[in-house]
């Protein structure tokens, strides 16, 4: 990658699938100051927070040696968001994702979370399509009544979504014992 220091000079094209929509460029430089290539601007991080509220595909690029900072900047976001008033994530919870780390289960973890999220947010959507013709006012109300309701789809959720960990952890130690028996017995 040749040195340009030139920020708002044009990057080098992305090759991208047929039809994949164009992934904005967002530039990091060593004073931490982001460089969005499309806009030609400098951006904060509460405008890179915004991209991905509106799901803009993105990558967030180190200005000189071109390394993907991308997960780092989301960190970075859910930090401040974490710090800025209701957190998300209890004490518990960060010390439980912590000591998945080095611990032969890390990559299953970060599939079973992403998953789960992802149901989450399908139930989420549903619910949202669900309730368009209802006046605001009436879903507030609803919201008020359905409190134990809700407290019991979020509870079966919850349930299936153990029932699935404990499948995988099952089928892992099946797989586990087939490869152990296979090595110990040739």
């Amino acid at each position: 990658m040749t040195r340009n220091s030139n920020p708002a000079a044009p990057a080098a094209p992305i090759r991208r699938w047929a039809g994949a929509p164009r992934e904005r460029v967002i530039k990091k430089y060593p004073n931490r100051r982001l460089y969005d290539t499309q806009a030609s601007a400098y951006i904060t991080l509460a405008q890179v927070r915004q991209l991905v509220m509106e799901r803009a595909p993105f990558v967030v690029r180190d200005a000189k040696s071109g390394e993907d900072l991308t997960r780092s900047i989301l960190l970075q976001i859910i930090l401040e968001e974490e710090a800025g008033g209701a957190p998300m994530f209890s004490q518990a919870m960060l010390a439980n994702i912590i000591r998945f780390y080095g611990h032969a289960m890390q990559g299953f973890m970060g599939n079973y979370l992403e998953k789960n999220i992802q149901a989450f947010m399908d139930i989420q959507a549903k619910l949202a399509e669900q309730s368009r013709s209802v006046s605001p006012e009436a879903w507030t109300q609803f919201m008020r009544v359905q409190s134990p309701l809700m407290q019991g789809v979020m509870g079966n959720y919850l349930e299936q979504s153990k029932n699935v960990f404990l499948q995988m952890q099952e089928q892992m130690s099946r797989q586990t014992g087939q490869m152990l028996g296979a090595f110990l017995n040739p």
